[in-house]
């Protein structure tokens, strides 16, 4: 059952040959969740074979070009082929009017229904839930841009059920959902058969954040705490501390300082200055501060596996 992120784009502002700017994919469960479309990710999409067709939950971060530019193209390309099934934006107000604009000086009319959703307060807002996923919403540091980062938390599973033990105490079938919710059995005798000789607990639930475009920022630490995997923006390093901080943006020292505080279990460094070639550095920098740290770029692929 997957848990399951892959590294569309790990640049920051500008594209470079060999990594596009920010976008990722989640699937949960092969339900595939999109996070911020910079230039290029449907090309992307395409080269690390995730199916298009089946995103239909589409989150943007905010409104800097290297993390929607690849929008436009998206939804044009998806209604040549023909999609019929709702697209649901989550973001700021003004990228529907920035979308609406766009499709309607191209006079473009697509063949399924836009919907979106605006993302943005002060507060952890829930944007989407089901039976087994929830998907929120939270402030970031980015200087007068309205950000958000997304924390995706599966929720918890009722747990299993032991066939053995269920036949062995002639358990019927109208008790055993309640069972599996945690209540212990009374049989005809009287006699109380506790849960845990009935059932197994069933894997963690499972947990991913995602922080992009942020200065330092230790608020967000409570809210991601003990994820299983953190995104963190690195753009730049421990050297460039003061241009961080003045842009708004992190060093990888201070993305691990963050993974460390929350007691998460993997970061992830990404939204690399096009300037930096070499990534070494930065993966040296936030590993001597957070040794789980590996580097998000383009084509990675990370599965949080069940515990």
């Amino acid at each position: 059952m997957k848990f399951e992120l892959t590294i569309l784009g790990s640049n920051s502002a500008l594209p470079t040959s060999k990594r596009f700017p920010t976008a990722q994919v989640l699937n949960v469960l092969e339900r595939f969740f999109l996070i911020d479309c910079g230039e290029g990710t449907q090309i992307q999409l395409k080269k690390f074979r995730v199916p298009m067709s089946r995103i239909n939950h589409i989150f943007i971060s905010h409104l800097h070009g290297d993390h929607f530019f690849g929008l436009i193209g998206l939804i044009s390309s998806l209604s040549l082929q023909g999609r019929k099934n709702e697209l649901h934006i989550y973001a700021h107000s003004k990228l529907e009017k920035i979308i609406r604009f766009q499709l309607e000086v191209l006079d473009s009319k697509l063949s399924y229904k836009l919907v979106f959703h605006n993302i943005f307060g002060k507060e952890i807002q829930t944007l989407f839930e089901d039976e087994t996923l929830t998907v929120q919403s939270f402030p970031l540091k980015h200087g007068v841009m309205p950000c958000a980062g997304f924390l995706f938390k599966e929720k918890e599973r009722p747990r299993l059920l032991k066939k053995d033990m269920l036949d062995f105490y002639k358990i019927p079938i109208k008790a055993r959902h309640g069972i599996k919710l945690g209540d212990d059995y009374l049989t005809e005798e009287g006699v109380l058969i506790p849960n845990a000789k009935l059932t197994i607990a069933a894997s963690k639930p499972r947990s991913y954040a995602f922080c992009t475009d942020t200065a330092y920022f230790p608020r967000i630490v409570p809210i991601i705490r003990k994820v299983n995997l953190l995104y963190h923006e690195a753009t730049f390093l421990k050297n460039d501390a003061k241009r961080a901080k003045s842009t708004y943006h992190s060093t990888a020292e201070q993305a691990a300082k963050i993974a460390k505080e929350a007691e998460v279990s993997q970061l992830l460094i990404g939204h690399f200055s096009a300037r930096f070639h070499d990534l070494s550095a930065h993966l040296s920098e936030a590993q001597s501060v957070f040794p789980k740290t590996e580097l998000a770029e383009d084509g990675k692929v990370f599965s949080i596996l069940h515990s």
